[in-house]
């Protein structure tokens, strides 16, 4: 069984897709092992534990990066996890977390990486950013996590057209079409490889 773990600090659209793709039998061999996150009331924490999965709250307050992160590998050590899936996750993690798990984190950023990544773009204002520089496309960016900030190796880009008429909402609602349809697959592709 290929094991993976969701950290995460939002909503989780990305995670429901994944839990939607194994309830339906499409991710045959993977398990959801644990939804792990830093947020006691964050929306995907609940869903998770709503839809039957195991979940971990690592309270973040009076720890430095390294003692949260520290405290946050037990968890998936204890869980012989195979693969950390990051949806949503509003924390850059330690040197040695990322080397801890070397090639075993993965990231889904909603643009098409090297333009508007790093630590200044997240949540809409990824989405602000390319709407002003009237780019003609945008996308997500499927990564593996390395020390830098979206600056881990290439594992897919997909791309949607932007409409004139596009604000920051219908942008994330398309980036986030993509993003569902091609994570799981992605976790798929990577079980299969393992």
């Amino acid at each position: 069984m290929f094991k993976i773990a969701v950290l995460a600090s939002t909503n989780g659209t990305d995670l429901q897709a994944i839990i939607d793709e194994i309830k339906a039998g499409k991710m045959p061999g993977i398990e959801l092992a644990i939804v792990a996150g830093n947020k006691e009331n964050c929306y995907a924490l609940q869903r998770a534990k709503e839809q039957g999965f195991k979940i971990a709250f690592i309270d973040p307050n009076n720890k430095t990066r390294e003692e949260f992160d520290q405290e946050m590998a037990a968890t998936l050590t204890q869980e012989k996890i195979d693969l950390i899936v990051l949806v949503g996750y509003m924390r850059i993690l330690s040197t040695d977390f990322v080397r801890q798990f070397k090639n075993k984190i993965i990231n889904v950023h909603p643009a098409l990486i090297p333009k508007y990544c790093g630590p200044q773009f997240f949540g809409s204002n990824v989405h602000e950013a390319v709407l002003a520089a009237h780019e003609k496309e945008t996308g997500m960016t499927i990564h593996y996590v390395d020390e830098g900030v979206d600056t881990g190796k290439i594992i897919l880009r997909k791309t949607c057209a932007i409409d004139p008429d596009d604000t920051p909402e219908t942008l994330k609602a398309k980036v986030q079409t993509l993003e569902k349809k091609w994570y799981p697959e992605v976790i798929r592709q990577l079980a299969k490889k393992s």
